[in-house]
């Protein structure tokens, strides 16, 4: 066994004729060291993808190369890496032989004269870039393969392209994803991150970029065990209905499922580090006799090859026919399911507002801030209140400021709403 521990957090009554069991799974690893049965820490590839298109002239394209000689110097010796400068195709900046090079003194040097060269003009197809970064970690054996994508604009590709080479793309590296300037567009970058296991995020400011770009590269200098696995096992006659990150930001897992057996499959967790992540299990449990109790979910985290990396932790439920008691929703659950929704309804929202469909966007930002207000959402409320004017937060009543488009608020609140506050464990039933 490694440095992992898994926890739980659930209502342990169900009623007599079955239902849904929400579990709150949290996984933490303190990482003081690669797993001993993994040996040396895992080798790292670094791919930096930067939007070169017209549109970033000026000040932007200066930052965003500050940006990435900043990324570029965070790297610690011997990652081995790479730099895309992405218009409407994908040109490798550095090295110019479509290979990754070692971190080192020289090839530190080298790179940033490359950056130094790179001039914006063009258009933006973000699916070659991410193509060539794929091809990059594919001629490489490094086990953790983490990628940086940043663009100021909307994919100029055909539709349906992107969604296809996220596809391809899915398991071959994760990538963290963000936004600059005016033109980026919120569901783009949370589906690059989304498929890629990676995060999204907007800057305001382009200014800020160097210290972004820094912060992701030291995030995964400090990953040490490469594809861990979150493994399940359920029951016959229980089915999992779904599976989430709900910590530290919403990732939907469900599909990512590799099965295992007849009654266990996996969900890609990426690499880790010393670090603590939260997942919603969401299952659907069949009826049984009052005051029964059964197991319903086994939750370990495992390695690549599949060997455990932590004991499992076992989740029962009891049967019973009292109302009271089968209705009874854990504090934690409860907080980490409005959560979910928050992003839910912040996404349709959005969606509403592209369509036209004021009435239900100005019912779904109520609901939004609505739900803010009661999980403490802080940060994202007051995102709300600079998209919309928000006249009542408790009771979920709000006015939309334009009858226009989507604004630049909006988008950036749906960018940063999949972040979720942390629910403490002071109230656990496990």
């Amino acid at each position: 066994m490694s440095d992992f521990t898994v926890e739980a957090d659930w209502s342990p009554h169900l009623a007599v004729d079955g239902g849904v069991v929400d579990i709150i799974v949290t996984v933490t690893s303190s990482a003081g060291g690669a797993p001993a049965a993994q040996g040396a820490a895992p080798s790292v590839a670094q791919v930096i993808m930067v939007d070169c298109s017209g549109s970033m002239a000026g000040r932007e394209i200066e930052e965003a190369k500050r940006a990435t000689n900043a990324a570029i110097d965070a790297l610690r010796d011997g990652v081995r890496f790479a730099v895309i400068a992405g218009t409407e195709r994908a040109q490798a900046a550095f090295p110019v032989n479509q290979t990754l090079v070692p971190a080192n003194d020289r090839t530190r040097r080298e790179a940033k004269q490359a950056v130094r060269t790179m001039r914006a003009g063009g258009g933006t197809a973000i699916g070659q870039w991410l193509t060539l970064a794929r091809h990059l970690f594919q001629a490489d054996p490094a086990e953790i393969r983490h990628a940086i994508l940043l663009t100021d604009g909307a994919n100029g590709e055909a539709r349906g392209t992107l969604a296809r080479v996220l596809e391809e793309c899915a398991g071959a590296f994760v990538c963290d994803s963000r936004g600059v300037g005016s033109g980026w567009v919120a569901t783009e970058l949370r589906a690059i991150a989304s498929a890629l296991l990676g995060t999204a995020d907007a800057l305001a400011d382009s200014g800020d970029l160097a210290t972004e770009f820094r912060s992701m590269i030291e995030a995964q200098m400090g990953k040490v065990v490469a594809d861990v696995g979150l493994r399940l096992w359920t029951p016959a006659g229980a089915d999992v209905r779904a599976v989430k990150q709900v910590f530290p930001e919403v990732v939907d897992l469900t599909t990512r499922r590799t099965e295992v057996n007849a009654r266990s499959g996996d969900y890609p967790l990426g690499a880790w580090g010393a670090e603590s992540r939260d997942y919603h299990v969401s299952l659907s449990v069949p009826g049984a006799k009052p005051l029964e109790t059964r197991a319903v979910l086994r939750a370990g985290v495992v390695a690549r090859d599949g060997t455990p990396l932590a004991e499992q932790k076992l989740v029962t439920a009891t049967w019973t026919e009292d109302i009271e008691q089968s209705t009874k929703v854990n504090p934690r659950v409860a907080q980490y399911l409005g959560q979910t929704e928050l992003d839910e309804a912040i996404q349709e929202a959005v969606a509403a507002r592209k369509a036209g469909d004021t009435e239900r966007a100005t019912a779904k930002f109520g609901r939004a801030a609505k739900l803010a207000h009661e999980t403490g959402r802080v940060g994202t409320l007051k995102l709300i209140e600079k998209a919309v004017e928000v006249v009542d937060a408790p009771s979920g009543t709000v006015k939309l400021r334009t009858t226009g488009g989507v604004s630049r608020d909006e988008e950036m609140l749906e960018a940063r709403s999949q972040k979720t506050a942390r629910v403490g464990r002071g109230t656990k039933e496990s």
